[in-house]
């Protein structure tokens, strides 16, 4: 299957303005990003996951919406790397180096940490890291 080609109208991983693109973006629009996206309510609840994050955990949207995401979906997140962060920091925007390991092998990627007031959304963005 062909990639996606990105255009400048794209979000990218790491555009400063990210959380407020993610945010006018619709599920269907969100499912065309190259990065995985989670998106929670303040409670950590998921209320978007898209293709890319899909394609990269192995769990689908009808799995994980609905579901709390540090505790049921990737507790692995759910240390003072991540979810603490969510939890106690009223304004979020953080990119760290992380390795999934629940239900599937480790995978090393960069995660966006996304919170900012005003926002209907938190996000967590994901993007693989390239192996050498």
């Amino acid at each position: 299957m062909a990639e996606k080609k990105q255009t400048h109208m794209d979000p990218n991983f790491t555009d400063t303005d990210l959380a407020d693109r993610l945010e006018a973006m619709d599920d269907v629009a969100l499912d065309t990003l190259p990065f995985g996206v989670v998106a929670m309510s303040e409670d950590g609840t998921v209320t978007g996951y898209n293709l890319a994050e899909s394609r990269l955990s192995g769990l689908t949207p009808a799995n994980v919406v609905g579901r709390q995401f540090f505790t049921s979906v990737a507790p692995c997140t759910n240390n003072f790397l991540v979810a603490y962060r969510f939890e106690t920091e009223p304004e979020l925007d953080a990119i760290i180096d992380y390795v999934f390991t629940f239900r599937i092998k480790p995978v090393a990627v960069k995660l966006r940490l996304l919170k900012k007031s005003g926002l209907r959304r938190m996000y967590l963005a994901v993007e693989r890291k390239r192996t050498p």
